[in-house]
């Protein structure tokens, strides 16, 4: 198998796998959904609230806040040692927030949240959590664990993890006049008009619509759009939490390991 990186940041990662199939390239994008642990908020103590908002809704919103991870500090609550329903120092992390509005409304960010380990913070200190009207106040204590995606979506460390086939396009070779008309009808813009001829533009936003084999009058001679069986395009947008290059390394070293328990699983032992 190999790996070409076309797009690669701090939140987004797009890379063309050759050499593979459906079924590993479908494995790896639930288990990066579901299986890979991120850090959210579990548990909320509220100290004093007299906002608008009732406490449930406040403590459902900080759950959703996407916090950044340290998957080699810290333990999945149910592999951690202590064993405790209230956690340690190995699989919890202690946020608290004081928040208050003297004299006029305001709104309460995530950037407020004060966390006990300075690596475990929001991934933006821009998210609004609660308005607070003159002379509310705020004062809670939160608890952050590691979690899986598969038990709730706050624990998910991607937005987005998607993959599709490998686009092959053959446009003709000799003038066309209805050409301008597969320009137009592609949503991706994937073509455009060079003189009197059609070029393929951009290959890799092709998303197999086949809007412009339909529309090209000569069937058999006109636009001609398959995929390459083997290869696949996969886009990886983390929420923040992981690094979308971390998210593809732990979901590949969580299927090896599933499938090394299944091969495990399948030994029978012969009397």
């Amino acid at each position: 198998m190999k790996i070409e990186v076309l797009e690669k940041d701090d939140i987004n990662l797009r890379v063309i796998v050759r050499d593979a199939n459906v079924p590993l390239m479908n494995a790896l994008r639930r288990i990066s959904l579901a299986e890979v642990p991120a850090m959210a908020i579990e548990e909320v103590v509220m100290i004093e609230n007299s906002s608008i908002l009732q406490d449930e809704m406040i403590a459902h919103r900080l759950g959703l806040v996407p916090l950044k991870t340290d998957l080699d500090n810290y333990n999945v609550p149910e592999d951690c040692e202590c064993q405790s329903e209230f956690g340690c120092s190995q699989c919890r992390v202690t946020l608290t927030l004081n928040a208050e509005s003297p004299e006029a409304t305001r709104s309460v960010y995530s950037g407020e949240l004060v966390s006990e380990n300075p690596d475990i913070m929001p991934v933006s200190d821009k998210i609004p959590i609660v308005k607070l009207g003159k002379g509310q106040k705020l004062k809670l204590e939160a608890y952050a664990r590691l979690g899986k995606g598969k038990v709730h979506a706050k624990w998910q460390p991607v937005c987005v993890c998607v993959y599709k086939y490998y686009p092959k396009i053959e446009v003709p070779s000799e003038k066309c006049e209805d050409c301008q008309k597969c320009v137009d009808i592609c949503p991706k813009k994937v073509f455009a008009m060079k003189g009197e001829k059609v070029e393929v533009r951009d290959l890799l936003a092709c998303n197999l619509c086949m809007d412009c084999v339909e529309i090209c009058p000569k069937k058999d001679q006109g636009v001609k759009v398959e995929w390459e069986k083997n290869d696949f395009i996969m886009t990886v947008e983390s929420t923040g939490a992981l690094p979308p290059e971390r998210v593809l390394q732990e979901a590949t070293k969580m299927l090896d390991k599933q499938l090394n328990e299944f091969e495990e699983q399948l030994k029978v032992e012969v009397p």
